[in-house]
């Protein structure tokens, strides 16, 4: 794990589109909550429910092909189009202090057991 990131990678059976892989996935109950599909930037990821502004498990697609095999399990800062903008004003605000905090609080450590247990069950379902 890098400092303040932890990433987690797994391999599916079939090949998913971001969107088929979150259809496979939705309905099932997670340690880290319910799944939904965020529109992130130009990116569409999959989110678990947000520990709080610098915390939040997503499940990224790997590779640059419309469909893959390999995910991206890690801790990142909410997604979505309004948290894009929200948390780079608050970085530049507060000098990077912002994203400091995102390294050391106690739901960095809750968001970083998160992404192992999301890995986990993902694994485990063996899509």
């Amino acid at each position: 794990m890098a400092f303040g990131i932890k990433t987690k990678n797994i391999k599916t059976q079939n090949s998913y589109t971001i969107e088929s892989f979150f259809d496979a996935i939705k309905d099932k109950e997670f340690t880290a909550g319910t799944p939904s599909l965020t529109k992130h930037g130009m990116a569409t990821v999959i989110t678990f429910p947000a520990l709080d502004s610098q915390n939040q498990v997503w499940v990224m697609k790997s590779g640059f092909g419309k469909e893959t095999q390999k995910f991206s399990i890690q801790k990142s800062t909410q997604a979505g189009m309004d948290n894009v903008a929200k948390n780079a004003a608050l970085d530049s605000i507060t000098g990077g202090l912002f994203s400091v905090g995102g390294m050391i609080s106690e739901n960095t450590k809750k968001c970083e057991k998160l992404v192992d247990a999301t890995a986990k069950e993902l694994s485990e379902m063996n899509l």
